[in-house]
């Protein structure tokens, strides 16, 4: 049976992106399409991502175990470019969805949309813009936490300056009278 939604692939790079994103990020990739691959990679022994054990469990998401072998070195980010490529050339795919604030993906992502993919990255705003401009659209992850009722208190705010605040308001003018059955306008 094919799906109307297109399928779509979700990689995430533990090491950068912070735990209490995770729900807000996978609610817009859901908006997206059907996922069907949920991956994430990372050394899951390390006290930083220890507590990510319950959240991967809550939203099925299938961890990669890459231990830190070398400091220095990053061997989550090779696991997910490995498994990208072999996904990539399974064909089974619409979109990719790379999750992190690593400008180590660019190359990744550039790759995918030459093979005709759509790519979507989710990640902070210091993300570098090589990364950001590799990505067919690029989500920043501030932008996905932050609350309507924030966004509408940050607009007010910046809207009202004291030169506005302080200027009388503009007079009313009232619609003009159409004209009567007739022809004529009464006075």
């Amino acid at each position: 049976m094919k799906h109307e939604l297109q399928s779509l692939a979700v990689l995430i790079d533990a090491d950068n992106v912070r735990l209490d994103t995770l729900t807000p990020i996978l609610d817009a990739i859901a908006r997206l399409g059907r996922v069907t691959v949920r991956r994430i990679y990372g050394d899951f022994t390390t006290p930083h991502l220890a507590g990510w054990r319950l959240k991967l469990s809550e939203h099925a998401i299938h961890p990669i175990q890459q231990y830190r072998n070398t400091t220095g070195k990053n061997a989550s980010d090779s696991a997910l470019i490995i498994d990208a490529m072999d996904l990539l050339h399974s064909r089974r795919f619409d979109g990719f969805c790379l999750v992190s604030s690593d400008s180590d993906f660019t190359r990744l992502a550039t790759r995918i949309r030459e093979d005709g993919l759509m790519v979507f990255g989710f990640g902070e705003k210091q993300t570098p813009s090589a990364f950001v401009n590799a990505c067919d659209r690029f989500n920043h992850v501030e932008e996905l936490t932050t609350s309507p009722l924030e966004v509408i208190a940050t607009h007010a705010a910046t809207a009202e300056t004291p030169a506005a605040a302080s200027a009388p308001a503009a007079p009313v003018t009232p619609p003009a009278t159409p004209p009567a059955p007739g022809g004529s306008r009464p006075a």
